[in-house]
């Protein structure tokens, strides 16, 4: 990536087409700025972070497109996406909150006491149940805490092909614990 690229530039870059590098570059530049305005705004590191991907997917979405008439404002339009962004979390929470005030009473109060107990041997069994290589992506994805790149690493497998290993091996896990689909 070019070291001194104008904002408009990039923006040019990522709507022409499929660019990772601009991407990239939009991410290393606006994503400190997003978590500063997330710590202010939402004062959680967490969330700080989670808006700062959502945030950038957001406006990788909207210059792909197109949508951003006056590229030399890329500043201002990540910032008002932020603003946008906080208000519609602040805003879900509230609508929570209410509800919560008019139909909690209602509700029973085993399910909100405690979660449902977990079974450990019954997903013992589920989890011995299934196939070698999605086995290894479920204990290397949920136990080890890799990521999927690591997981293809180790398998010679693609990220998607991993994506979808777990997915099936998810929904196996799940019908064999008797879970809700």
């Amino acid at each position: 990536m070019e070291i001194g690229l104008r904002d408009a530039d990039l923006v040019m870059r990522i709507g022409s087409g499929s660019d990772p590098e601009a991407e990239a570059e939009l991410f290393h530049r606006m994503a400190p700025r997003i978590r500063l305005y997330g710590l202010r705004h939402l004062r959680n590191a967490h969330a700080a972070e989670d808006l700062a991907q959502q945030v950038v997917l957001t406006t990788l979405e909207a210059l792909r497109a197109g949508r951003l008439r006056e590229p030399e404002k890329l500043t201002s339009f990540v910032l008002g996406m932020c603003r946008m962004t906080v208000l519609d979390l602040r805003r879900g929470a509230r609508r929570r909150e209410q509800l919560m005030e008019r139909f909690g009473a209602d509700l029973p109060m085993s399910d909100l006491s405690s979660p449902p107990r977990l079974d450990h041997e019954q997903l013992t069994r589920c989890v011995q149940g299934l196939r070698e290589r999605e086995r290894t992506v479920v204990v290397m994805t949920f136990y080890d805490e890799r990521t999927g790149a690591d997981v293809a690493g180790f398998l010679g497998i693609s990220e998607a092909n991993v994506r979808v290993v777990r997915h099936r091996a998810i929904h196996q896990l799940r019908a064999c614990m008797g879970a809700a689909q």
